[in-house]
């Protein structure tokens, strides 16, 4: 989605709030570093800067060295310097100043498994006990006992379990593996699986992680059982969401989900971005999916009824197809995505160089086919730039090469922006989705026309267009009236934060036309499909 990605570094100042610092030892300051996820090849880490002193640091630096065919990638919270192997870190403007019991956090994302050797501390050792090296607790908790599997639905099941110990006193959280997969981070003794297939058997592993990033051994295997659908009646089909605005994740600060829906009475969203770091999935760069960031929001969303869409790609970053080289590691990244959120629904919004890329375009379609042969109830789409004529040609490329590659698509999206042409917006977004639904038609022509309408979403930009025509009001309704008749399968306008906004201004938070707050919320939020 064009948009222009709007964290700044003021965000990064408050990643202290999200992790529970270890307790240093008694008058010292001491640097822990901690692994917050490995994937092999290389991993996400931190170090916990603690004062366990009676005077306030003004500043810290932390340097250690990295092994041959190691090296340190993006980083956050801090600024670095690098002699060869040797890196140092240290602190930025508004994380250098430690009170007494106070902490910092930085990370970084490591190319390669080695892990930092020789660390020092302000010159001095990072431990504040006064010994050599990193520092830090490396006993790992209890496993976690008493691990069972109920409340069953068609498509979720519940695990819980009994809690573990570890040395510091308390345990940090838990990981749950489901067949195998990546595991999900969760903070309580008990975990609901979502988004699974019905009379269907799921196995499930649960281990523990202190604040240090020790994990305990994988409890043993227990399995459970999904109830048969429902059928016609009973609950609504999981995934299926018809209006699903855009949020801007990356938006600062930190888009309020819940907030945003009471105020809107928009009950769903659509997340972006997820991009890449390396071959790995990355919230724009800056957050880990596998640390399941935002999950308490999303958490909300769907217990208030909702739910929620991931996105992956964006105009901005590099989408993970662009960045990984093979099936298996893609597909692992978009499943950890999936695993840590327990999503029903996930996007693809293609666009820019990753809309006309070959390899990428191929290697996304078959890595989105190893991924529902995994996730058999996930459901996906893609969303594509589109003139009033319908998909490009580079567009309609890449929706018949994930139908070729066996990819069941849930939806074509399209983003009905930006054409560059002296045409009425409102007009041009409804031809555009007659001219998608012509083109979806001619590539599944076993389906029904109402199938194939089901097929097709649209996603205007509200308000003033990067290209400075508008899209008001009377063409929301026009675009929702025309919606109810085909029944579309789903509507969405980027974004939801510039339709709360309301204000004249730069175009990433701003409509640039007279609206009231939500305005345009309350004109999308009553389609139900």
């Amino acid at each position: 989605m064009r948009r222009t990605l709007t964290l700044l570094l003021a965000l990064f100042g408050t990643l202290v709030l999200f992790f529970a610092p270890p307790a240093s030892a008694a008058g010292g300051v001491g640097a822990t570093f901690a692994k917050t996820s490995d994937w092999g090849s290389g991993y996400q880490a931190q170090y916990t800067i603690a004062n366990g002193s009676g005077a306030t640091t003004s500043s810290w630096k932390v340097e250690f060295d990295l092994p041959a065919g190691s090296s340190v990638g993006s980083y956050w919270d801090a600024l670095l310097t690098q002699s060869g192997t040797h890196y140092t870190f240290t602190n930025r403007d508004y994380n250098g100043s430690l009170a007494p019991g106070a902490s910092a956090v930085f990370g970084w994302v490591n190319s390669g498994s080695g892990t930092p050797a020789n660390c020092k501390l302000n010159g001095g050792s990072c431990d504040a006990g006064g010994s050599t090296g990193g520092g830090g607790d490396t006993t790992a908790p209890s496993v976690p006992g008493g691990v069972t599997v109920g409340s069953a639905t068609s498509s979720a099941l519940t695990v819980h379990w009994n809690a573990s110990t570890d040395n510091s006193g308390s345990v940090a959280g838990y990981e749950v593996s489901r067949n195998g997969a990546a595991p999900v981070a969760v903070t309580g003794t008990s975990y609901t699986a979502t988004g699974l297939a019905a009379s269907t058997s799921y196995a499930f592993q649960v281990r523990a992680k202190d604040a240090a990033g020790n994990t305990s051994a994988y409890s043993a295997a227990v399995s459970g059982t999904t109830s048969a659908s429902t059928g016609g009646g009973g609950n609504p089909t999981p995934g299926v969401i018809r209006t699903a605005p855009y949020v801007d994740m990356g938006a600062w600060p930190t888009p309020s989900l819940t907030a945003m829906s009471q105020a809107s009475g928009v009950k769903s969203f659509t997340l972006g971005f997820v991009t890449s770091a390396g071959c790995k999935a990355s919230w724009f760069n800056a957050y880990d999916p596998r640390q399941a960031w935002a999950k308490d929001q999303i958490d909300a969303i769907r217990a208030a009824g909702g739910d929620v869409k991931v996105s992956f790609g964006g105009a901005s970053g590099i989408e993970l197809a662009q960045a990984c080289s093979s099936v298996d590691a893609l597909s692992t990244e978009y499943a950890a995505v999936v695993d840590a959120y327990s999503l029903t629904y996930v996007d693809f919004d293609i666009e820019g160089s990753a809309v006309a890329e070959p390899a990428s375009i191929a290697l996304r379609s078959q890595a989105l086919a190893r991924l529902q042969q995994t996730h058999p109830s996930l459901r996906i789409s893609l969303t594509l730039p589109v003139l009033p004529n319908g998909l490009t040609s580079d567009g309609l490329n890449v929706v018949t090469s994930a139908k070729n590659a066996g990819v069941n698509l849930d939806m074509v999206n399209a983003m009905a922006m930006d054409y560059y042409q002296s045409v009425d917006y409102g007009d041009a977004a409804v031809q555009a989705a007659n001219s998608v639904f012509s083109q979806l038609k001619s590539l599944y022509p076993s389906k029904s026309d109402a199938q194939v309408w089901a097929m097709v979403g649209v996603t205007p930009m509200l308000g003033q267009n990067d290209d400075g025509h508008i899209y008001d009001q009377a063409d929301a309704r026009q675009l929702v009236s025309f919606a109810q008749g085909k029944h579309l399968g789903m509507l969405s306008f980027w974004e939801e934060g510039r339709d709360a906004n309301a204000c004249s201004g730069a175009l990433y938070k701003c409509t640039n036309i007279a609206q009231a707050p939500y305005e345009f919320s309350k004109i999308f939020a009553p389609y139900k499909g």
